[in-house]
């Protein structure tokens, strides 16, 4: 048996006080035994570790492109055991689109699908407890504005996921 690195897992990195309101939620409403990671919008769920070079090389170049980017938070969404808060942006699904092209050859099946732009706040409950809380926040939700800063690359760690390395956008917004 060979030790081949860790599934690398590439997030949209979020602003301070966005971040924040999120791991609040989550450390209310995750289940605590279960909530080994911080509030995160994933991007790609299982990137191969040996291209760690390769994928990080690509991470700089674009990323020197691309300004902060404004999320609106539009709502909630009821996942069966969990809920989400919803994030709209046309630049991140079309950034989304571009790496999918550019690491064809290494996506899985999963990572091959559209992306819808989320930060999961509970998960891995009971369907009555998720829609309790989905009716709860929905109730009092009102719709904001979040920012995208940038990407952040992990290592899988079988639950836990270490940070690799951050590519915050860099370009002047227009």
């Amino acid at each position: 048996m060979t030790d081949s690195p860790a599934p690398l897992i590439l997030t949209l990195t979020l602003d301070a006080a966005s971040h924040r309101y999120f791991n609040q939620l989550r450390q209310q409403h995750f289940p605590p035994e279960r909530n080994y990671l911080k509030a995160h919008v994933t991007l790609f769920h299982h990137l191969p570790g040996l291209e760690q070079a390769a994928i990080e090389q690509h991470l700089q170049a674009v990323t020197a492109t691309v300004p902060p980017l404004p999320l609106h938070v539009s709502g909630l969404r009821f996942l069966g055991q969990g809920v989400a808060y919803s994030l709209e942006n046309l630049r991140v699904q079309q950034l989304h689109r571009e790496l999918q092209k550019a690491w064809d050859a290494w996506l899985t099946p999963q990572d091959r699908q559209p992306l819808r732009p989320h930060v999961t706040v509970q998960n891995k409950v009971l369907p009555t407890v998720a829609r309790g809380l989905h009716q709860e926040l929905t109730a009092g939700f009102t719709p904001f504005e979040a920012v995208g800063t940038g990407f952040t690359l992990w290592a899988y760690q079988g639950g836990p996921w270490q940070e690799l390395a951050r590519f915050p956008f860099r370009a002047a917004q227009v």
